[in-house]
């Protein structure tokens, strides 16, 4: 099956909700890890939100500490590092990921534990990611099933240079919303860079409804990254250091 356009395929929803990224890079000289993920937003409490950088990741945060109505399910960490091992979610799962995996467990048995968002009536569903130094990566959707049970289902990928898999909370716009279905979609990853993956990225999400943006590309040979974080709220931060940001797992 052909891999998808991810850019047209965003171009084409004007409300993704919370979208997840994960893939490895084509690059005729060496593999880069690949992992994006944004986040978007129709009220104003929503909206009125940036990411920053953390010791071991990114967080969101308020835009205007005064327009912040409910800090619930917005304020989070959305990307984590344990060891080498990066964590990519749209809640505060990523902490419960983390601690499940610095205790020894796994991430399947982390999101065990939780279900989708209790934000009747769209119950948002909850999306996470994983990926290891390998390459190797993993794609999560915890979401409402019949009777309000909770639909908990994984995804576990072999890396392939330029191809990559997308999953988002939200198929667009309804009442309530309506969730993702199916399995993450393949997507062709052309970009050569963070930057220019951030700049088709940002470019292809809705204009009005388009709130933040995380991009990083990791060396593979030696954890070196590149990352761009773009708010609209805010300026573009692109950074990328000579040091691995891998650090050795007890």
């Amino acid at each position: 099956m052909a891999k998808l356009d991810l850019m047209d395929y965003l171009s084409q929803r004007p409300y993704p909700g919370r979208g997840i990224l994960l893939g490895l890079s084509h690059n005729d000289t060496w593999a880069q890890a690949v992992m994006a993920y944004f986040i978007m937003g129709r009220s104003e409490n929503s909206r009125n939100r940036i990411f920053e950088t953390t010791e071991d990741g990114i967080r969101t945060k308020a835009y205007d500490e005064s327009k912040m109505t409910d800090p619930s399910l917005i304020i989070y960490h959305p990307v984590r590092m344990v060891g080498s091992t990066t964590i990519v979610t749209n809640g505060d799962q990523t902490d419960t990921v983390r601690d499940f995996l610095v205790a020894g467990k796994t991430f399947e048995e982390s999101l065990r534990t939780r279900e989708y968002e209790p934000d009747e009536p769209n119950f948002t569903p909850r999306i996470s990611g994983l990926m290891d130094r390998s390459g190797n990566y993993r794609l999560s959707i915890l979401k409402e099933g019949q009777d309000r049970l909770c639909q908990r289902q994984f995804f576990e990928y072999m890396p392939r240079y330029g191809t990559g898999h997308f999953i988002s909370t939200y198929e667009g716009f309804g009442d309530p919303r309506p969730s993702f279905h199916g399995e993450p979609v393949e997507v062709a990853i052309t970009a050569k860079s963070a930057d220019e993956l951030a700049d088709q990225l940002w470019g292809s999400l809705n204009e009005d409804n388009k709130v933040s943006l995380f991009v990083r590309y990791i060396d593979l040979r030696n954890g070196f990254p590149e990352t761009v974080i773009i708010n609209k709220h805010g300026e573009r931060t692109h950074s990328a250091p000579k040091a691995s940001i891998w650090k050795e797992e007890n």
